[in-house]
């Protein structure tokens, strides 16, 4: 049997060393121990890839939390003045106190900034506008008694729509939203529009929201919308996340009707559950929240360059 000489080393007690001497001493190929030691480096950083995926997980989870502040509030306060009654003060005038007062401690707390506010009082009052109407229409109603009533509209109501605002413009901050492949700012504009027009049309003319959600696909085929956690980016379809936000919004919806914050007819007697087909008004509505606020900030964008 030929040996490879330039491969082992003959010592004075008669051992050899090199691969064969190696492998009779420890008795396993150093390829055997190549693939051990790879399979120890694996286990490793498999443990360092686990405990960095919680980490990105906690900290996904603790900036959403940051982001849902405004919501949270409103659904505790509605929360709690179903159960504890003020004399002199009316439920719903008491919800629309603690609004105003956590816009205000979130303001100077520097948990919301300036531009925020204005965006969330844009969507107070585009949401304000639609209860007016849909309540006079009797889509739903408001029972109980407020000093804060305009024609059977609390006020506190149009921060339910503000509260998704806030949501979406904590989300941009915290999460450095980036759109990719975002459509023509006119054909969004257009779409918007007709969105919101169709919550009030519909009623006098046919419903076209199947039509207008028919078109999503179409106008955002190739648009993504990149968020970063931990500083690491990541990537989902528009839509996807349109639908995800709309079906929280409905759960939400639920959980305001339970506490009596609004009811629909259907709830009058008894509370059930908010039809399904709500779900479809929410994806609409949160499209048209998105392209407010990208529309702003490529506004405020265009304002900043200006003056530079």
């Amino acid at each position: 049997m030929l040996r490879n000489h330039a491969d082992e080393q003959r010592q004075p007690d008669g051992r050899l060393t090199g691969s064969t001497g190696i492998s009779a001493m420890t008795g396993k190929h150093p390829r055997i121990q190549k693939v051990s030691m790879k399979s120890q480096i694996a286990h490793v950083g498999m443990g360092d890839r686990i405990m960095v995926f919680f980490r990105r997980l906690w900290l996904f989870g603790w900036n959403q939390a940051l982001c849902c502040v405004f919501p949270v509030v409103l659904f505790a306060a509605m929360a709690l003045t179903k159960m504890v009654e003020l004399p002199y003060v009316h439920r719903y005038d008491l919800i629309l106190l603690v609004a105003v007062a956590t816009q205000a401690a979130m303001l100077l707390s520097k948990l919301e900034t300036m531009d925020e506010l204005k965006v969330i009082t844009m969507f107070h009052l585009i949401g304000l506008g639609l209860e007016l109407f849909k309540v006079h229409m009797g889509s739903w109603s408001y029972p109980g008694e407020a000093w804060s009533k305009v024609y059977g509209v609390p006020l506190y109501s149009g921060f339910m729509y503000a509260s998704v605002a806030s949501y979406i413009c904590q989300a941009w901050r915290r999460f450095d939203l980036k759109f990719e492949r975002w459509p023509n700012g006119r054909m969004t504009t257009a779409l918007a529009v007709l969105i919101y027009a169709n919550f009030f049309t519909h009623h006098a003319m046919p419903d076209i929201r199947w039509g207008l959600t028919a078109c999503l696909p179409l106008l955002f085929a190739r648009s993504t919308v990149r968020f970063t956690v931990d500083g690491r980016p990541y990537r989902m379809h528009v839509l996807v996340s349109f639908a995800l936000v709309a079906f929280f919004i409905w759960l939400a919806e639920n959980i305001s009707t339970l506490l009596g914050a609004f009811q629909y007819p259907h709830q009058a007697e008894r509370w059930s559950l908010v039809h399904w087909g709500k779900m479809s008004s929410w994806f609409l509505l949160v499209i048209i929240s998105v392209i407010i606020v990208v529309q702003l900030k490529d506004l405020k964008r265009q304002i900043g360059e200006g003056k530079g």
